[in-house]
């Protein structure tokens, strides 16, 4: 595999890398255009810009949009489902980060 190859493969492997168009990430998670913006719009995540000025959301962000989503069929507004959508990802982020710790504290013994 050539290096170019490797490195357009890594972008696949990559949760970050903004690989969806707008069309494409609300077709995706089975919203609208229009609930993608609000989302923008509540902080819940800023998709990168092409150098056209369009819209790319990356997988990661896809997977926040659809959990908004879920809450806010449910009746929640949007603005306070992002809210706990943003809670929810902070306390996994931390509890990673503590069972990283824990897994270091009983390696060193």
């Amino acid at each position: 595999m050539t290096s170019a190859e490797k490195a357009s493969a890594d972008k696949f492997d990559d949760d970050d890398y903004p690989a969806y168009t707008m069309g494409r990430a609300a077709e995706m998670i089975g919203a609208t255009p229009a609930f993608l913006r609000s989302l923008e719009q509540a902080r819940l995540f800023d998709p990168l810009r092409s150098d056209g000025g369009h819209r790319r959301y990356s997988r990661y962000q896809l997977r926040l949009a659809a959990r908004v989503r879920e809450i806010a069929d449910q009746g929640t507004p949007v603005e306070a489902a992002c809210r706990i959508v943003i809670l929810e990802d902070q306390l996994q982020e931390a509890l990673e980060i503590n069972r990283r710790a824990t897994e270091r504290q009983l390696a060193d013994g």
